[in-house]
C-alpha cells in the first residue's frame, strides 16, 4: 500500500512524497517520488544511519550520470590499452555507499587501498576459492533480490528476464546471459508488437546484431 508523507506549510496540510518501493527490514531500502516536481528519491537505513539521495529527476534522467559513465568508459577503455583486466564498475562498489559514501573520497580511498594491496597479492592468492564462497553467496543473494520488482504478468518482460538469469549459471559467463537476454527481449518485444510502446533504441537493434553475428561466427 503506497504512503504518503505529510508536511505542514503555514498550518496547511499537504500530501507531497509519495512511497513507491520498499525492501528490507533493518537494512531498508525505499524509493520515494515528490508529487510537486517528479523527482524521484532513495531512501537508505541501516542501523542508525540513514540517507535520503536524489534518483531521477522528472524526465526519468539520472541527475550529473554523465561523469560517472565517462569515467566508467575512460577507465575500460585505458584498462584494454594497457593490457589489464576490465576495469569496470562492479556491484561491490555499492558498498562504499552502504557505508555513507557520498563523494569522490569514496573512490579515492578505495584506489589507496587498492594500491597497497598490490603488495599483499602473494597472501590473498593464498586464499584458497572456496574460502571466498560464502561472500559470493551473499553478494548472488542481494542480486537475487530485486527478481521480486519484476512483471512477470507481462510475458514480454517476464520470459527475458529469465532467460538472462537462467543462461548465466548454464553459460558460466554473465556477459552470456546479458547477451541472451538483449536478444529475446527485443524479438519478444518486436513479435508482441509492443517494441514501438517500450521506445526500444536504435542501439538495441544493433546490438541484438552484433550478438547473433558474434553466435554465428565466433
Amino acid at each position: 500500500m503506497l504512503k504518503f508523507s505529510q508536511q505542514i506549510y503555514g498550518g496547511i496540510l499537504m500530501e507531497r512524497f509519495r512511497k513507491i518501493y520498499q525492501q528490507g527490514t533493518i537494512d531498508v531500502v525505499e524509493i520515494w517520488v515528490d508529487t510537486q516536481t517528479g523527482v524521484n528519491y532513495v531512501f537508505h537505513r541501516n542501523g542508525n544511519a540513514a540517507g535520503f539521495t536524489p534518483l531521477l529527476d522528472k524526465d526519468g534522467k539520472l541527475p550529473r550520470i554523465k561523469g560517472a559513465l565517462m569515467a566508467d568508459a575512460v577507465a575500460t577503455t585505458v584498462g584494454a590499452v594497457l593490457g589489464t583486466s576490465t576495469t569496470t564498475t562492479f556491484v561491490e562498489s555499492a558498498s562504499g555507499v552502504t557505508e555513507g559514501g557520498r563523494t569522490g573520497l569514496t573512490s579515492l580511498t578505495t584506489a589507496i587501498l587498492f594500491g597497497i594491496s598490490l603488495f599483499l597479492s602473494p597472501i590473498f592468492l593464498a586464499i584458497p576459492s572456496f574460502a571466498t564462497a560464502p561472500a559470493l553467496i551473499i553478494v548472488g543473494f542481494y542480486m537475487l533480490s530485486n527478481v521480486a520488482g519484476i512483471n512477470f504478468s507481462d510475458y514480454s518482460e517476464g520470459i527475458p528476464c529469465f532467460i538472462c538469469i537462467a543462461a548465466m549459471p548454464f553459460c558460466y559467463s554473465i556477459s552470456e546471459g546479458i547477451s541472451m537476454g538483449v536478444i529475446s527481449y527485443v524479438v519478444i518485444n518486436v513479435l508482441t508488437g509492443k517494441a514501438k510502446e517500450k521506445k526500444i533504441s536504435v542501439l538495441m537493434y544493433v546490438l541484438v546484431i552484433l550478438f547473433i553475428l558474434k553466435y554465428i561466427f565466433l
